[in-house]
């Protein structure tokens, strides 16, 4: 599995993302890298270095070097109320910890930037630590917010009724309130996406071919209730993160 995913900001789909295996190094700068391999995240503005630095993907994490040789960079976790690192000029193969992490990069008078997440869950297997690393076939932190969506899209269907309508957005931002107050569309519908790349999900043809964001939207939404139903992603006795019981 993947263990990095880079999205650009104004990224209109999985083609325009960057996905690392463990090893592999994604360069982001001013301008592409010419005359060697190296993948590179263009970001065309005169206040980004040209060369302004490097992204490794290693196993369940990522590092970070700082090319900048004025420049400190911030990495931000979304969903830790300010928590952050910083990044000095020329520091090298710094260690993010964040399975949500927003790069800001100070250009001028502006703050630039990506997101990147780290979706691959590593565990050993058995008491004994010298055993191999397992990577989980669906692996989901119940603690995060995208585990709150999931529980809100599953749950008619878990209280009894089978064929039940899947909530709409209104409806599982409703839900969501009580224990997220600044859930809002676009970050539900941001967290329906990160679920489908994290259970490596395919649209299907019919949805591959819509036209419309809605219907892609019911497609994605249909799909990952059926895939977590199916394998007991969520469970009934589960549902009560959504009353803030963990």
């Amino acid at each position: 599995m993947f263990s990095v995913i880079v999205v650009p900001d104004n990224c209109g789909g999985p083609d325009g993302q960057f996905r690392l295996e463990p090893g592999e190094t994604l360069r982001f700068g001013r301008v592409a890298t010419t005359g060697t391999s190296r993948t590179t995240l263009t970001i065309p503005h005169p206040g980004i270095s040209r060369a302004a630095g490097e992204i490794t993907a290693t196993g369940a994490f990522w590092t970070v070097t700082n090319l900048s040789r004025r420049q400190t960079y911030v990495i931000e976790n979304p969903e830790g109320a300010g928590e952050h690192i910083k990044v000095a000029p020329g520091r090298a193969e710094a260690p993010v910890p964040f399975e949500f992490s927003r790069m800001v990069l100070p250009a001028g008078g502006d703050l630039l930037g990506f997101d990147v997440w780290a979706p691959r869950h590593d565990y050993l297997e058995g008491p004994d630590i010298g055993g191999e690393a397992t990577a989980l076939p669906f692996p989901l932190d119940r603690g995060k917010k995208y585990f709150l969506v999931l529980a809100a899209l599953c749950e008619p269907r878990l209280r009894g009724d089978p064929y039940a309508p899947l909530p709409t957005v209104e409806q599982l931002i409703e839900r969501l309130r009580p224990q997220w107050p600044a859930a809002n569309r676009a970050a539900v519908y941001w967290n329906i996406d990160y679920l489908a790349v994290k259970l490596r999900l395919k649209p299907p043809p019919e949805e591959a071919g819509a036209a419309g964001s809605g219907q892609r939207l019911n497609g994605k939404k249909e799909a990952l209730v059926s895939l977590a139903l199916r394998f007991d992603l969520v469970r009934e006795e589960q549902l009560s993160v959504l009353e803030g019981q963990l």
